[in-house]
């Protein structure tokens, strides 16, 4: 049985009070339109259908070619939103599910669920309630004495007997093929001057056909998002489900209302997150790790038993047992090596630190490799831009680099090398020997050995 998805995107969300598209706000790091994506994937056999209207462009350079688009002209209702997919889906699919796509709390086996439901139905469509005492404008849910679902009456035109309905419709779908496409022309135009898909219910009880209805147990799958107020709360759930998901996985986190996690984040066991972490992007945590407080990781890799407290990383690389922090802050293309140190206020930027380096408080590497072992300390500064191009600093492994060390690149410094507190380095320095001064010169011509450092 082939079954196609319908996706309402074109509204205009005027509560918003925004210039983007409402189905393009983020929710947990995502647009909003990919959790409805994402609630149907399973459920449809073929690629959905996306209603564009208001940010038509905008909503396709976001989906891309995950889905056909249709352009409902005039946003003239819901009804006339599904009649836009028509000339996609007449005569082409079995069932058509219909999602709106601001309800973004819709879980995958739910859709499952009421696809199955209309499978086994009689009647041409199936449909999703819930109860409760808040309508946030959803329409009300109307049964026959038999408890047949024989109406549904949207807010805006509902008499105070019916707004004291407590069963809400959730503006969710599955319609036999069909008898939608045939019926949707029978729509009369409302009130207020929309066509609602709603009205398909009267149709069909009129035609003594039967409407199925499942019941949501969990109602806060069908909130809607209206306005910002509903979209922060969404957000909260939206974090609520994925911070208890990592917690029956084996991560611990002192207060999980004070964490946030994107859905696109790995985490491994025994991970602690402390209050105040925000994992974003491409994010992966090994196990073992400390994280936190205060810290915000974007995009980044680290590896197992690290600790990284009060600080920012974006695009960065760190290895086993590093750590990091407080004040910290590593950039795009940062990579720390098995065992590093890095202390408090430093910066690193597309810079590979080998094994064990010591990289002490207040300096800042950039465009660097150094090699295994090497200190780095307070205060040394890579100066790695001329005032045209970045220019690369070389640092052999075992090397000392005295407290505000200015390194002039393009230079590099030998194996074992060691340079004085606040020399300036104009010239390469050759293995194993020392140099101090403004400019840097040699103190002796080489040292005889170098030691590892501890």
């Amino acid at each position: 049985m082939k079954v196609s998805a319908v996706i309402l995107a074109a509204g205009l969300s005027k509560r918003m009070k925004s210039a983007r598209p409402k189905v393009l706000h983020p929710l947990l790091g995502r647009p909003m339109i990919e959790y409805p994506l994402e609630a149907v994937k399973d459920a449809i056999t073929e690629k959905p259908v996306i209603i564009i209207g208001h940010g038509a462009e905008e909503v396709k350079q976001a989906v891309s070619d995950r889905a056909e688009y249709a352009l409902q002209k005039e946003l003239l209702g819901t009804g006339d939103a599904v009649n836009a997919a028509r000339n996609l889906l007449d005569g082409k699919t079995d069932l058509v599910l219909v999602v709106n796509a601001d309800l973004p709390l819709l879980k995958p086996e739910t859709i499952r669920e009421l696809v199955d439901l209309q499978k086994d139905n009689s009647g041409p469509l199936s449909l999703l309630t819930f109860l409760g005492n808040e309508s946030r404008g959803f329409a009300r849910i109307v049964r026959s004495n038999a408890g047949n679902v024989v109406e549904i009456v949207e807010e805006k035109i509902a008499t105070p007997k019916q707004l004291t309905i407590k069963e809400f419709n959730v503006g969710i779908y599955c319609f036999a093929s069909h008898w939608l496409w045939d019926n949707l022309k029978n729509i009369k135009l409302s009130p207020i001057g929309e066509y609602y898909l709603t009205d398909l219910i009267r149709i069909a009880a009129g035609q003594n056909l039967l409407v199925k209805a499942l019941t949501l147990t969990n109602p806060e799958e069908a909130m809607g998002i209206n306005d910002r107020i509903h979209l922060a709360e969404a957000e909260a759930i939206l974090r609520r489900r994925v911070n208890e998901e990592w917690m029956l996985t084996g991560v611990s986190m002192l207060d999980p209302e004070r964490v946030y996690i994107e859905k696109s984040v790995t985490i491994g066991r025994d991970t602690m997150l402390f209050p105040d972490v925000y994992l974003r992007g491409n994010t992966s945590i090994g196990e073992g790790c400390e994280i936190g407080p205060n810290t915000i990781i974007t995009d980044s890799k680290v590896g197992n038993c690290c600790t990284i407290q009060m600080s920012i990383m974006e695009g960065a690389i760190v290895e086993d047992e590093v750590s990091i922090g407080p004040f910290a802050r590593l950039r795009q293309g940062a990579h720390l090596g098995k065992g590093v140190h890095m202390g408090n206020f430093g910066e690193i930027k597309n810079s590979n630190l080998g094994p064990g380096v010591k990289m002490g408080h207040f300096s800042y590497i950039g465009d660097a490799e150094i090699g295994e072992n090497t200190n780095i300390g307070a205060g040394v500064i890579t100066c790695n831009f001329d005032g045209v191009k970045k220019n690369k600093t070389e640092i052999g492994a075992n090397a000392f680099i005295g407290s505000d060390t200015m390194l002039r690149a393009p230079v590099k410094i030998g194996e074992g090398a060691y340079t004085g507190a606040g020399s300036v380095v104009t010239h390469d320095v050759p293995a194993h020997a020392v140099v101090a001064g403004v400019p840097a010169r040699p103190l002796i011509k080489k040292r005889k050995s170098a030691k590892k450092l501890k």
